[in-house]
């Protein structure tokens, strides 16, 4: 009876070791992928999960997170399309997505990751100017990561984001590089000066049109005042006869006398006798004028 006591107690307690070493508690950051008899059965994901002791066992533990593929950015060796020799410093993150695929379809998947990384930027950027790469770094970002979509899908892996943190060239290359852009840089001061003076230039030319043309205008209408008053002359000349011709003389000896008075420089006008004359007429004319107007 105690023998079989024991026996009882033996196996319950062997059962009871059995299913505690078939508990599998998967964390979230984790997938297992689970052997029987040494063949790939299933993928325990994360939470609660049961495994037949002896005949399964946990085979992997695998890291499902996104990650870089190093702490320290990729330096990858690239000769451009114009035949500058530049290291481009790239930085590329990851997750698995499928967990037996990453554990049976490579064998360090980190290394084939890495040269797939450095075989994809050479031969994406092998086709691009130096220029061109300065300038266009996200859409070289996004040509790398569609290449290594393809390239990584066949290991279980999603490339999540790749970035061109830095381009570095040799010094001679940085030399040249900085002459041609002081070069540019005068260059493009040069324009800008010239430029400046054409405007400046077409400015003051639109100001002298302008001015001649208000000019040009004011003489118009002077003259047009002028053709005015001689028409009008002309009129009463036609009409009145000599009387209208001698008042108009004696009109403008009086106004040509008067500006000779107002001058700083008169101190003493001889007057002559025909000018006295026709001061001492010149009312007496007006007045006939006016009556025969």
């Amino acid at each position: 009876m105690e023998m079989l006591s024991t026996v009882l107690l033996l196996l319950v307690g062997f059962a009871a070791l059995l299913v505690f070493m078939g508990v599998q508690m998967v964390s979230q950051s984790r997938e297992y992928v689970v052997e029987r008899l040494g063949k790939y059965d299933r993928t325990l994901k994360a939470g609660f999960n049961f495994i037949v002791p002896v005949l399964e066992r946990v085979a992997h533990r695998v890291d499902v997170l996104e990650r870089q593929i190093s702490p320290q950015p990729e330096r990858i060796s690239i000769i451009t399309k114009d035949n500058v020799e530049i290291t481009l410093l790239a930085s590329v993150f990851f997750r698995v997505t499928d967990a037996a695929k990453s554990v049976y379809r490579i064998q360090d998947l980190i290394a084939a990751i890495r040269n797939a990384v450095t075989s994809t930027v050479r031969s994406t950027c092998g086709q691009m100017e130096f220029d061109e790469i300065q300038g266009r770094r996200e859409h070289i970002n996004e040509r790398i990561r569609t290449s290594l979509l393809a390239a990584c899908e066949v290991w279980g892996v999603e490339i999540t984001r790749t970035e061109v943190l830095d381009v570095e060239v040799d010094a001679n290359t940085k030399s040249a590089m900085q002459k041609q852009l002081n070069a540019e840089r005068e260059r493009r001061a040069t324009v800008t000066k010239a430029e400046g003076d054409r405007d400046s230039q077409k400015l003051v030319a639109d100001a002298e049109l302008y001015a001649a043309q208000k000019r040009a205008e004011a003489r118009r209408v002077l003259a047009d005042a002028e053709a005015y008053a001689t028409s009008k002359v002309a009129e009463a000349i036609a009409s009145n006869g000599q009387s209208a011709i001698d008042f108009e003389i004696a009109k403008l000896q009086v106004q040509g006398w008067t500006e000779v008075a107002k001058s700083n420089g008169s101190r003493l006008i001889i007057i002559p006798t025909e000018i006295s004359k026709s001061l001492g007429s010149l009312a007496t004319m007006l007045d006939a004028y006016k009556a025969m107007k």
